[in-house]
């Protein structure tokens, strides 16, 4: 047992290596600061083009990423297409009635006038009631809230899109530390292997350095597997599901963001496009309402005419006024119809406040718990489970304890780094909902510094 302790050293020291290659890669090749939305950062914007048209594969910044969506997003750009035919909507509703003219002839085979009677009318629907008016006041609103619509949309697409990056980021991640692992993994087999060869140590103190090997390579082709369906899922949030994207750059151990429910709660009940375009919808409604009311007040059409006689010689002008009574058609279906739309807006701004207030409430909830794990795991857990290692590692090499539990020590450190990605991408994919939710253009800010775990 003494020989198989002391040949084993080999492999616990190789497992110090182990752990320092899961420290590196925790931080990833790069550590780049997110700028603000206006200055890109790294990386190119626009993917390099191959024969054919297609695109070859290219790093993104987040700031990458945003502006292809704002550029390329199909939803954002029907938003704006919405605008444009509201605005059509407003200017048809506020057009006059066109006028009417006609020709007629009569008796073109009398006797006594072959060339028979011709009659040339023109006539005019005057608006009364202030219609025009009502219409356009409340076209132009649904161009307000057209406009609010793609303010909406594009929050939308920004919480879609850093949701996405930050998965793919996380991912990336956790990648590279998991070949880390099984390379470390499987130079610790073959030492151990040999080891046997020499009837050093026996078969089974080596089956757990086969079962590590294998439980890693597992996690590992999973989690590539999983990478490709992220990197797919970011460039469909973005618009280009044919994107091809080799990798994303940033880093996600940034101090994440502080937010106070009760400040936030405030400014999305009142400032989201969302509510204000019901807010909107109640205007609209009431001036619906209004315009079905005046639609009872009759239009007056005026005419006019000339009529040339041609049996007598004789020339006639004509004039006319005609009004409709609105005996039976008072649009008395219509009020009613408005009345209840008008009824069911007012409601609408509280619908939309709930559903808005449980999306935060839920993302808040989740941003809590996702950022005190963080916490914990950055001050206590990461820093405890390297000193028990360290420390373990001291003891074996003195002969007091047996390498097996350097592997255990080794593996509390290799999971404790993953769980801290896991606990870090869920945080900023709760943070990423608020910030869509609290209208932030520059998401994660500039001035957030990265903190590298164990310190505050």
């Amino acid at each position: 047992m003494k020989t198989s302790v002391i040949t084993a050293l080999g492999l616990a020291v190789a497992g110090l290596s182990l752990y320092g290659a899961v420290a590196n890669a925790q931080q990833g090749p790069v550590r780049a600061r997110f700028g603000s939305l206006g200055a890109p950062t790294v990386a190119q914007a626009e993917p390099p083009k191959l024969m054919g048209g297609l695109t070859a594969p290219a790093s993104y910044s987040l700031q990458d990423l945003i502006e292809l969506s704002l550029s390329k997003n199909p939803s954002l750009q029907q938003a704006g297409l919405n605008i444009q035919a509201a605005q059509g909507k407003a200017v048809q509703a506020a057009l006059y009635p066109n006028p009417t003219v006609a020709v007629s002839g009569d008796e073109l085979g009398d006797r006594t006038g072959p060339k028979g009677i011709w009659t040339v009318q023109a006539g005019q629907e005057i608006v009364l009631g202030g219609k025009l008016k009502l219409s356009r006041a409340a076209a132009l609103r649904e161009v307000d809230q057209a406009n609010l619509g793609l303010q909406s949309q594009r929050y939308t697409l920004f919480t879609s899109v850093r949701q996405s990056y930050f998965e793919v980021l996380a991912t990336q991640r956790r990648v590279e530390i998991l070949d880390e692992l099984v390379k470390l993994a499987q130079k610790a087999l073959d030492n151990a292997e040999k080891l046997q060869k020499g009837a050093q140590i026996a078969e089974l103190d080596v089956l757990p350095f086969r079962v590590e090997l294998g439980r890693l390579a597992a996690d590992f082709d999973a989690s590539e597997r999983e990478l490709i369906a992220a990197r797919r899922r970011l460039a469909a949030a973005i618009g280009l599901p044919d994107l091809k994207i080799a990798t994303v750059v940033g880093s996600m151990d940034l101090a994440l963001p502080t937010y106070k429910y009760e400040e936030i709660h405030y400014l999305v009940m009142e400032a989201h496009p969302d509510v204000q375009s019901a807010v909107v919808g109640i205007t609209k409604a009431e001036l619906t309402l209004r315009r079905a009311e005046v639609e009872k007040i009759p239009n007056v059409t005026v005419g006019s005419g000339y009529t040339r006689q041609n049996q007598n010689q004789s020339s006639d002008w004509l004039i006319g006024v005609s009004v409709p009574v609105p005996l039976f058609n008072r649009n008395q279906g219509n009020v009613q119809a408005a009345s209840a739309e008008l009824g069911r807006a007012r409601y609408e701004v509280s619908r939309v406040q709930n559903d808005l207030a449980g999306k935060l409430a839920t993302a808040h909830g989740q941003f809590t718990a996702a950022k005190q794990r963080v916490d914990r795991y950055r001050t206590s857990i990461l820093p405890n489970a390297t000193k028990s290692y360290e420390l373990s590692l001291l003891a074996f090499k003195g002969g007091q304890f047996e390498y097996l539990r350097v592997l255990q020590s080794q593996r509390s450190v290799a999971e404790a780094r993953l769980e801290y990605i896991r606990a870090l991408s869920d945080a900023w994919r709760a943070a990423s909902e608020i910030a869509g939710l609290t209208l932030e253009d520059d998401f994660p800010l500039p001035a957030m510094q990265g903190i590298p775990p164990g310190k505050k």
